[in-house]
């Protein structure tokens, strides 16, 4: 049997050649499933098992992505990175809950080549004793997390929270993880509601610093005259009505952590340079105080300005510009994203209806807000959505009528209104752009077209025999809900 690693002699430290002869076939045939990346955390061979159990059609597709792409929670990065197994985990994809265990194997130099993973269980039944005791722990830390939050300095979000599957959204979420394996600064670009606080406490959550502080601050919303007692701190009675104990700044209360600096762009002249000389030799001064503090902070910030418009203007300190920009995330507004708002519905939704009967979105719908131009992105869009579903009543789908409510400034509406009562000789056909029928016979059409077309006609099909319901079309093709969702708005994109 061919397996998915190069006839390496092994090392001492991990898998052997003639170990993974003997071992892989056996624990190949008994899993649910397997997978192997390379060191470099790139999918090399997945088998069709596991295929199936993440909705993949084509096996061949993945071949060459990073695993994070395909399998957003994987810890095979963490294998390949510490050389070190994992040998009993439960991973959590989508709705499902799987235990994994996970191998390292090494060259003939000692050195990682790779990484393989097998799905020892995708029912947990027969591990019901533990899997109560690991959702009772989970419970636990959730309550934990959340109590921690109240406070303001801890994280409640993770890369998975920033939703998407857009060319545009995988290059910030590389360049998040980029990010979080250096101790740099990070300039954040984006305009308001994208999500970059989202993504400022995710890279903390993955960087080195995370069982540190988080700590933000919004510039815009505090008092200029309060800017330097807040980030500097005040020290004992250094002006009249001053606390006579010292009151700590945000750059101490972010000690051995980091400190988020959101809407950075609003900061005053004479404040940035004091934040300049913290950022260069490590160390503040409170306000009334000559005592030197050192810092140990990371320090991301955040802007929805033009910061090199307001450098050459010089409204922005060039120096502090270019010490803040290390690595820079542009993050594309939700009008340049719109193949991604079929998945954020269903996230949105989800998070809306919690606790309340589960209500969709028709396909048409989304279509609809597929044409508003977003001005508040991801806010604005959670804020239609939250809308409509109060003026629908808890309806279970939201259609075309009930957003054109909420939406008053709507681009031109779609042609066909939702019909859920309609049947699948009725249901509107998805053509892709340059994919139409050959109009002379035995003319021969690229195998990927066919393909395309074949997928189109079997969703449309689906949707029209569900009467619009995507989850159910979703169970009835026979992929999870995420996957259905990147292959309708990709479907929406080219129609």
């Amino acid at each position: 049997m061919t397996t998915p690693f190069e006839s390496h002699s092994g090392s001492a430290r991990g898998l052997t050649r003639e170990l993974i002869e003997i071992v892989f076939p056996m624990f190949e045939q008994a899993s649910a499933g397997a997978i192997a990346v390379d060191k470099n955390s790139r999918i090399t061979w997945i088998n069709s098992r596991y295929a199936r159990l993440l909705g993949l059609a084509d096996t061949h597709g993945v071949i060459g992505r990073s695993v994070l792409s395909v399998i957003p929670n994987s810890r095979m990065p963490e294998v390949v990175d510490s050389g070190r197994p994992l040998l009993l985990d439960i991973m959590e994809y989508h709705t499902q809950q799987l235990v994994v265990t996970r191998l390292p194997f090494f060259n003939d130099d000692g050195q990682i080549s790779g990484a393989v993973a097998f799905v020892l269980f995708d029912d947990l039944q027969p591990l019901t004793p533990l899997v109560s005791k690991y959702r009772s722990l989970h419970k636990d830390l959730l309550a934990a997390r959340r109590a921690l939050a109240k406070t303001g300095r801890s994280t409640r979000y993770q890369l998975g929270d920033f939703i998407g599957a857009s060319p545009a959204v995988l290059e910030v979420k590389r360049r998040t993880r980029l990010a979080a394996g250096r101790d740099i600064p990070v300039l954040m670009l984006g305009e308001t509601g994208t999500g970059k606080e989202v993504l400022a406490q995710s890279l903390h959550a993955l960087s080195a610093r995370m069982e540190g502080p988080f700590v933000g601050v919004n510039v815009a919303a505090i008092p200029e005259n309060l800017l330097e007692a807040e980030f500097f701190g005040v020290a004992p009675g250094a002006f009249t009505g001053a606390d006579k104990r010292m009151r700590e700044g945000k750059f101490q209360r972010a000690q051995g952590g980091t400190l988020f600096l959101d809407e950075v762009g609003d900061m005053p002249l004479g404040l940035q340079a004091k934040l300049l000389r913290a950022l260069q030799e490590r160390e503040i001064e409170p306000l009334g105080s000559n005592q030197i503090i050192p810092i140990d902070v990371r320090v991301i910030a955040a802007t929805s300005r033009d910061l090199t418009a307001m450098v050459a203007d010089g409204r922005f300190r060039s120096d502090l510009y270019y010490r803040l920009n290390v690595l820079e995330i542009q993050i594309p507004p939700l009008r340049e994203r719109p193949a991604d708002i079929g998945i954020l519905c269903e996230f949105l939704l989800e998070d809306i209806c919690s606790g309340q009967a589960r209500t969709e979105i028709t396909d048409q719908a989304v279509a609809l807000l597929a044409q508003h131009h977003w001005p508040g992105n991801v806010r604005e869009l959670r804020n239609v959505l939250e809308r409509a579903f109060t003026l629908s009543e808890g309806a279970e789908v939201l259609d075309v009528a009930t957003l054109q409510r909420v939406l008053p400034d709507a681009a031109v509406p779609i042609a066909q209104a939702d019909k859920p009562d309609s049947v699948a000789a009725n249901a509107p056909a998805v053509i892709l752009p340059g994919h139409e029928p050959p109009t002379e016979l035995g003319t021969v059409r690229p195998l990927a077209v066919v393909l395309a077309e074949a997928e189109a006609e079997a969703i449309t099909a689906a949707l029209a025999q569900c009467n619009n319901n995507r989850s159910q079309a979703a169970r009835l093709l026979g992929v999870s809900r995420s996957v259905f969702y990147e292959k309708l708005a990709k479907l929406s994109c080219l129609s």
